[in-house]
């Protein structure tokens, strides 16, 4: 069986889906839920759902929250080995998810924030063959420096990576982050993620990238996904859904991506499962399987 090590965010989600616009100083109505998330976690998830092997490494606070997160890891097959902050809380996010299931976060990194090169060590990596970063920590410059050492020590091993750019309202410098992840074996951005490091929207564009890492798979909501490498560009149209909650979409296609690229099969059918796997996401309140 394949093992993955997921290098990223843990924390509590606090989702408010809204069916009217939020009314300034006012009141609205909303269907509120409490789930577990962050993208490290929610992609964990995912891989396991899907029968991969997956070790999550996090940091949390010493609090109910980072307790809670734990079992439920773990209840589900996903091995932690998280670092526990004494002084920091655990991560919670505010989640506003509006009638057309589009979100917008309120996030606290809380210990994630803290997550430090030592959390890192050599038993997290232990029999694993492939690392995924979540790009939260690279961009952030508290946790940046144990982005990086995740990525130095998971090459050392001989694993081969990956990394989700996951925000790209946080790509200030493209040409950083280009240099943070330059090595890896593939880059998964969004339409935006893709925007922000290329300057355009078009899958095509990615070939640029090719300097830095060696495959692109892009996400594209409602127009599909590519996969761009030296070979050219494949694209697949999305799977339809009916979007309830976009939260967490991106990590369930990382997931599908990973497990079946890692499998070896071809670059069709790599897309097809991440866009399934994105598309069973948005159909439901929450970013977790």
């Amino acid at each position: 069986m394949t093992a993955v090590v997921v290098v990223g965010d843990a924390g509590l989600d606090v989702v408010a889906r809204h069916d009217q616009p939020l009314p300034h100083g006012g009141d609205a109505r909303a269907k509120v839920r409490f789930t577990g998330g962050g993208s490290g976690a929610n992609t964990a998830l995912w891989l396991c759902s899907l029968g991969t092997d997956a070790t999550l490494v996090a940091r949390v606070g010493d609090d109910s929250g980072g307790r809670l997160i734990r079992a439920e890891l773990e209840a589900a097959g996903v091995r932690c080995a998280f670092a526990v902050d004494p002084d920091a809380a655990t991560c919670c996010v505010v989640v506003l998810v509006d009638g057309g299931g589009e979100r917008s976060m309120l996030a606290d990194r809380g210990a994630n924030q803290r997550f430090a090169p030592g959390d890192v060590t050599p038993e997290a990596l232990a029999g694993a063959s492939h690392l995924h970063l979540s790009g939260y920590v690279l961009l952030d410059p508290p946790s940046r420096p144990a982005g990086l050492a995740a990525l130095a020590a998971a090459k050392e091993a001989g694993l081969t990576t990956s990394v989700d750019p996951q925000a790209a309202a946080h790509i200030h410098d493209p040409a950083t982050f280009l240099a943070d992840v330059r090595g890896t074996d593939l880059l998964l951005p969004n339409t935006e993620e893709l925007v922000a490091l290329t300057g355009s929207a078009d899958p095509e564009s990615a070939g640029e990238l090719l300097t830095s890492v060696g495959a692109v798979a892009v996400t594209a909501g409602l127009a599909g996904a590519s996969w761009v490498d030296r070979d050219g560009i494949t694209s697949v149209p999305a799977v339809e859904a009916d979007c309830v909650d976009s939260t967490g979409a991106g990590d369930a296609f990382d997931a599908g991506v990973l497990t079946t690229w890692l499998a070896g099969k071809s670059t069709v059918d790599v897309l097809r499962a991440g866009t399934r796997l994105g598309a069973l996401a948005v159909g439901r309140m929450g970013p977790q399987p």
